[in-house]
Formats: structure tokens, sequence, C-alpha cells
């Protein structure tokens, strides 16, 4: 159990960080795949940038904690991040984004981090 929950964990902060590379570098694209489009060029720019910072700074600071913390400091940052795709959830839902991210995606990914955390605790 272990191994399935440190690597989880990783792969978890790895996604982030992958997330916050293509908003950075990529923000159309990655806007569209949110469930609510943007255009980096107009008005949206700023903010699809703030959302690449964000989620790149969560997956370095996922990644520390799991190296210098452990496993329950990563699991009780899990919990806490949980939050990010749930109020993503929202936010897709309620700018008339498909229902189907709004919870195929941004829903289940909480599941999962939750799930994440769980095993973390176990460990």
């Amino acid at each position: 159990m272990t191994v399935t929950a440190y690597t989880l964990a990783v792969v978890l902060d790895l996604f982030c960080l992958f997330l916050g590379y293509r908003f950075l570098f990529r923000p159309g694209p990655s806007a569209a795949g949110y469930g609510v489009p943007a255009d980096p060029a107009g008005d949206a720019g700023a903010y699809l940038t703030i959302k690449g910072l964000r989620d790149g700074a969560l997956g370095v600071v996922g990644l520390a904690l799991l190296a210098f913390a452990g496993a329950r400091a990563e699991a009780w940052f899990m919990v806490g991040v949980a939050l990010v795709p749930l109020g993503d959830t929202l936010i897709v839902l309620r700018h008339g984004g498909a229902r189907a991210v709004a919870f195929g995606v941004h829903f289940a990914t909480a599941v999962v981090v939750l799930i994440s955390a769980a095993l973390l605790f176990l460990v």
C-alpha cells in the first residue's frame, strides 16, 4: 500500500505541474479543456496565467512535502488541495460549461485526490 500511496501522490503532484505548464504555455487549449473557453489574447490572459502558476505551485509544494515532511503532511495537503477541483467543478457549472467536464474531469479529480489522501493517511 505504501508504494501505491506514494506513487499516486507523486503522479497527482506531477499532473499539477503539467497543468501549470500547459496553462502558462498553451492557455487557449488549456482553457477549453478546463471547460470554460477563454481567449488568452483578450482579457482572460492574466487569469489563465494565474491558473498556471497556481497549479504549478501546488505541484511543487506537494512534491516538497512528500520529500521533506512525509506522507502525513502530504495527506493533509491533499485534503486541502481537493478544494481546488471541487471549486473548479462549480466554476464550470456556473459559467455554462459542460456537465460532463465538470463532473467527469474536475469532480472526479477531487475524488482521486481524496483517495490519495486516504491512502497516505494509512501509510
